[in-house]
C-alpha cells in the first residue's frame, strides 16, 4: 500500500502555558512530535508532511535534522481543513495517513491494523473503548453495527454521550476520497470548525463503507493538552519501557521508578535500583549492577561492572569488572579499561585509565593518559588548563601518586615512580624514582595563637 503520512502539529497548546510550542514538549527525552514522525517512518517510505500553524518556524529548527515537507495553515480552523493545507504538496495518490503531532504513544502495529482496515473501502478510523468517553468523539453504528457518523461531545445527545466507543481523530483515507470531500466540509456546529469526522456521513451518504480498527490498549491514543496529561503519557511510556526490560530479563528493583529517555540495551543478569536515568544510547554489559539515584547517558558499561550510588556518567566507556562511585563523575571521553576502580567525589574527563589502576578519593583528572596498576592518591588533580590551551598527562604503568598531588601538563610520569605526597609536579620524571617538592618543615617553638582583646 502507497501511504503518506500527515501529522497535524499547528495547535498553539495554550493550556501547556509555555512559550514551547506543545508538540515540542518532551516524553523520554524526545518530542511528542519526533515519537509521532518515528511511528510514521515505520509504516511509510514517504517523507511525513507535518502541518504547522503560529510556530512553524520554531518546528522546522527543532526538526532540521529530519527529511520532512511542511504545509501552513495559518488560521486553525479545523482538522478537515488542516488538512487540506496538506493535500497540495502530495507526491502521489494512494493513501493518507493522518496523525496528531500530540499523540506520542501509538504504536506501528495499530497503525498496521488501520491501514489494513482501510483497504476495502479505501477508509478506516482507528477508535478505542473507553470508560469514561467525555470530551471525544462518539463512533456511532446502525443496528447492524456499520459505522454511520462520527458526532463530537459537544453536539451529541444525551443517547450518544452514552457510547464507549470513541473516535481517536486517526484515519487512513484514500487521498481521491479526500479530493472530493474536503471541498464539501461545512462548519455548522457548535465549534465553527471544518471537522475532518464529517467525511464519515459523506462516505456512507455515498454507499462507500466505512472500516474501523479498535485498539487493544486504548492509552496509545492519550493527546496531551497539559502538563497533567503530558506528566501521565510520560509514566506510560516509561512502564512499557520497564515491562519490556523485565520481560528480556532485566532485575528493577521499583519497575515504576526508572527513566529511559533514549535506547537501553543490556545483557544478562543486569540490576537496576530506583530512580536510575538513562539518556541517549546506553548498553550495559551482562552482570551489570546499578546502584540507585545515578544518571548515565551515551555510555557503554562492561560486563560485571558495579556503579554505586549517586554517580553522573556521559558518554564515557567503562571496561569489564570495573568500580565506579559512589558519587564519581565519568564526563566525556572517560575510557576505563578493566579492573579499573574510581570512588568517591573523583572526576574523571577526557582521560584513558589503564587495566587495573585506581582513583579513590577526591581527584580530578582530565586529558591524561593512565597506565596499568596506577594508584592515584586523594586530592590529586591534573593541571590540564593553562587559560588557553588542554594540555596532556601521562602517567606510565605502576606509578603511585600520594595525596595531594598537582601534575602541572604537559608532564610525563615514567614507570615505577612514586610520587611523595603534597608533591607539585612540573617536569617529566624519568622511570622508578621518587620525586617530591614538598617544603621543609618548620616548628616554632613559643608561638601563641593571637586572641581578640
Amino acid at each position: 500500500m502507497d501511504v503518506t503520512v500527515i501529522v497535524l502539529a499547528a495547535g498553539q497548546g495554550k493550556r501547556m502555558h509555555s512559550e514551547l510550542p506543545k508538540v515540542l514538549h518532551e516524553v523520554a527525552g524526545k518530542s511528542m512530535l519526533e515519537h509521532v514522525l518515528d511511528i510514521a517512518l515505520q509504516v511509510t517510505s514517504h517523507e511525513p508532511i507535518v502541518v504547522h500553524g503560529h510556530a512553524g518556524k520554531q518546528l522546522q529548527t527543532a526538526l532540521e535534522h529530519r527529511d520532512l515537507r511542511w504545509a501552513e495553515q495559518a488560521e486553525q480552523l479545523g482538522t478537515g481543513h488542516a488538512v487540506a493545507q496538506a493535500l497540495p504538496y502530495f507526491e502521489t495518490s494512494g493513501t493518507v495517513l493522518i496523525l496528531y503531532g500530540d499523540v506520542p504513544l501509538l504504536t506501528a502495529s495499530a497503525l498496521r491494523g488501520l491501514l489494513e482496515a482501510a483497504k476495502p473501502s479505501g477508509f478506516a478510523v482507528l477508535t478505542a473503548m473507553l470508560d469514561d468517553p467525555s470530551g471525544y468523539g462518539r463512533m456511532v453504528r446502525d443496528p447492524d453495527g456499520n459505522l454511520t457518523r462520527i458526532v463530537e461531545h459537544k453536539d451529541a445527545n444525551p443517547q450518544e454521550c452514552a457510547i464507549r466507543e470513541i473516535n481517536t481523530g486517526i484515519m487512513a483515507v484514500s487521498k481521491s476520497h479526500l479530493d472530493v470531500w474536503l471541498p464539501q466540509l461545512g462548519n455548522n456546529n457548535a465549534q465553527g470548525e471544518y471537522y475532518l469526522t464529517d467525511c464519515v456521513e459523506m462516505a456512507v451518504g455515498t454507499g462507500i463503507s466505512v472500516g474501523t480498527s479498535v485498539l487493544d490498549d486504548h492509552t496509545e491514543s492519550i493527546g496531551v493538552n497539559d502538563r497533567v496529561q503530558l506528566a501521565e503519557v510520560e509514566r506510560i511510556f516509561q512502564s512499557r519501557v520497564a515491562n519490556r526490560l523485565l520481560k528480556e530479563g532485566v532485575t528493577l528493583r521499583d519497575p515504576s521508578r526508572i527513566d529511559v529517555r533514549g535506547e537501553l540495551v543490556c545483557g544478562r543478569d543486569v540490576v537496576i535500583d530506583v530512580n536510575v536515568v538513562f539518556s541517549g544510547a546506553v548498553k550495559l554489559g551482562d552482570g551489570v549492577r546499578i546502584g540507585p539515584n545515578n544518571v548515565i547517558s551515551e555510555s557503554v558499561i562492561g560486563n560485571n561492572v558495579e556503579v554505586l550510588s549517586n554517580c553522573v556518567i556521559e558518554s564515557a566507556a567503562v571496561g569489564h569488572d570495573s568500580k565506579i562511585g559512589p558519587f564519581a563523575r565519568l564526563r566525556p571521553d572517560a575510557r576505563l579499561d578493566s579492573d579499573v576502580h574510581i570512588g568517591n567525589f573523583v572526576e574523571i574527563k577526557k582521560s584513558d585509565i589503564g587495566t587495573g589502576s585506581k582513583v579513590n578519593h577526591l581527584a580530578y583528572v582530565g586529558d591524561a593518559q593512565i597506565g596499568r596498576r596506577v594508584n592515584v592518591g586523594a586530592g590529586t588533580i591534573t593541571c590540564n588548563y593553562d587559560g588557553a590551551y588542554k594540555h596532556l598527562t601521562v602517567l606510565e604503568d605502576d606509578v603511585f601518586v600520594g595525596s595531594d598531588t598537582q601534575l602541572v601538563a604537559p608532564v610525563r610520569v615514567g614507570a615505577g615512580v612514586t610520587i611523595a605526597a603534597g608533591t607539585t609536579v612540573t617536569d617529566d620524571v624519568a622511570p622508578d624514582r621518587l620525586v617530591l617538592s614538598r617544603v621543609r618543615q618548620k616548628t616554632v617553638s613559643g608561638w601563641r595563637r593571637p586572641k581578640k582583646k
